[in-house]
């Protein structure tokens, strides 16, 4: 029998880009050409899949449960509204800039602060957080516009020559899928790096990781706000697309839908955000529209197979499928 490869060789392995790496890009591009009347909605889809791959990075590989995740989305969202509202500033990517900057803060603080606490009382704090946020958008209605949000946001065109077109959605649907593109090519670097492996260490075995003197706390938080400024870059493209953001961007209903999200696809396995978001987002408008008083029925019937018959979501039940036919 060959003895396994070192550890280094295998995770260099596992780092070198296969070319099937390139195919859910060139479905997005090829999605542009071939559904041009549902443009608006793939732009959605697009913007769900960074929300979901941010999540993934602390939950799929940090192992940080949280039930909050949309405070980050609501406040690159919020930030981008409230420059292009009350200060004039609606350049597009200094707004991106922007929002990242300000949830990777709300991030790295609230990280700081709640990364001591593990388990049900993270998951209960970090809801709090959530909830927090939403009040305070809601109370400071001079500002956000309170319960009403802030519709009829206007940017600039895209590096001064694409305007974006709330009919068409053209233009936001390419600056969806690059966003996307900048914010997985981040991703994926951190997670194969010695960064992202010791992420993977800390869910996989806390205690030894202490004992080997890494510094645990610090790089969950670090993650923590990484995730956190990709969250809200998600949001400040999706207010940049729709031109409103209103509470709902702060919601449980978003915070729970991304938990789906990873639920199906698969957490912690890169590209079970890009499954995981087209299957809920594609279930829930066909559902919808054939069952408008029932669908979320179907949808939990969906879930229940999943959790019960697909460990780790539709990746995972692909891998013990590939795996028992190699075993023939």
């Amino acid at each position: 029998m060959s003895s396994p490869l070192p550890a280094a060789i295998e995770l260099a392995r596992r780092h070198r880009l296969q070319w099937w790496e390139a195919l859910p890009w060139a479905a997005g591009l090829a999605a542009f050409f071939l559904f041009p009347n549902h443009l608006a909605f793939g732009t959605q889809v697009l913007v769900t899949i960074l929300f979901a791959l941010s999540l993934d990075l602390v939950l799929g590989y940090a192992g940080i449960v949280t039930l909050g995740h949309a405070a980050f989305f609501g406040a690159g969202a919020y930030t981008v509204g409230v420059l292009a509202m009350h200060w004039g500033w609606n350049e597009p990517l200094s707004g991106l800039v922007a929002a990242a900057v300000v949830a990777g803060a709300i991030g790295l603080v609230s990280g700081w602060v709640l990364l001591r606490t593990h388990g049900l009382t993270l998951l209960m704090l970090t809801l709090c957080t959530m909830a927090l946020l939403e009040q305070a958008a809601n109370m400071f209605s001079a500002w956000t516009g309170g319960f009403d949000g802030m519709p009829g946001l206007a940017f600039k065109p895209l590096l001064g020559l694409f305007e974006f077109d709330v009919l068409y959605f053209r233009t936001q649907y390419l600056y969806a899928l690059a966003a996307l593109f900048a914010g997985f090519v981040l991703v994926r670097v951190l997670v194969y790096s010695p960064f992202g492996r010791s992420l993977t260490g800390i869910r996989e075995n806390l205690l030894r990781m202490h004992a080997v003197g890494a510094p645990v706390r610090a790089r969950q938080v670090l993650a923590y706000a990484i995730s956190a400024a990709l969250a809200g870059v998600a949001g400040a493209v999706f207010v940049q697309a729709t031109g409103y953001v209103n509470l709902a961007v702060l919601g449980l209903e978003r915070a729970a839908g991304v938990l789906i999200i990873l639920i199906l696809g698969g957490y912690g396995r890169l590209y079970g955000a890009f499954v995981g978001a087209i299957l809920y987002m594609v279930l829930e408008h066909a559902l919808s529209k054939a069952y408008p008083t029932a669908w979320q029925l179907g949808l939990g019937l969906v879930l229940m197979l999943v959790a019960l018959y697909a460990r780790n979501g539709v990746l995972g039940l692909g891998d013990a499928l590939r795996r028992r036919w190699n075993a023939r």
